[in-house]
């Protein structure tokens, strides 16, 4: 496994940028935790992610390349165009999906609905240059604590990953979830 700084990315851009489009597992940095991810659309990496995480079927988050992702593929109540103005930010809106070809189907398995993040983060750089959502879930196995930092890394993660880009500690806590849906029986 290969550790980035901010700086050694931006050196190898081009090359991390290809690497997350071949379906790389690795983890980043966002505006509150360390998250673990993949391209949104290789359903092939999501499912690794599932068995690294061993969380088999709770719905992941995505990590949005722009509002206008969200305006092609989401259904938009009112509700959810009142709390789209509070990003970037860390929130997860939880959003009806119309198109569902704009995502792997295994990143929200037995639920029509999606988390959106689009973190406050320089991060964001590449998630818009792939113009493609990643997967954004924490860098944890399910009901473990989350990475903050190198240290609480769990060793059976580091050795399931491509790469990992690394700013320092973290002293956040994830994302807040603002539900702009009704009556949402798949639990997040």
């Amino acid at each position: 496994m290969e550790i980035f700084t901010k700086t050694e990315l931006t050196l190898r851009f081009d090359e991390i940028i290809t690497k997350i489009k071949q379906g790389a597992i690795f983890i980043y940095p966002t505006d509150t935790i360390y998250g673990i991810g993949c391209i949104a659309t290789n359903d092939k990496s999501v499912q690794k992610i599932r068995a690294i995480k061993q969380r088999p079927d709770t719905p992941f988050s995505i990590w949005i390349p722009s509002i206008d992702w969200v305006k092609q593929n989401c259904m938009l109540t009112t509700d959810s165009t009142k709390a789209l103005p509070s990003l970037p930010g860390p929130y997860t809106i939880i959003l009806q999906l119309k198109n569902n070809k704009s995502i792997a189907p295994s990143i929200h398995p037995n639920t029509t609905s999606i988390g959106i993040r689009f973190p406050d983060h320089w991060f964001h750089k590449i998630v818009e240059k792939l113009n493609t959502p990643l997967v954004t879930t924490s860098a944890n196995k399910h009901n473990e604590p989350f990475m903050t930092s190198l240290e609480n890394l769990d060793p059976s993660i580091e050795t399931q990953i491509d790469f990992l880009i690394y700013e320092g500690p973290k002293e956040a806590r994830p994302s807040k979830i603002i539900n702009t849906i009704e009556n949402i029986t798949t639990k997040r």
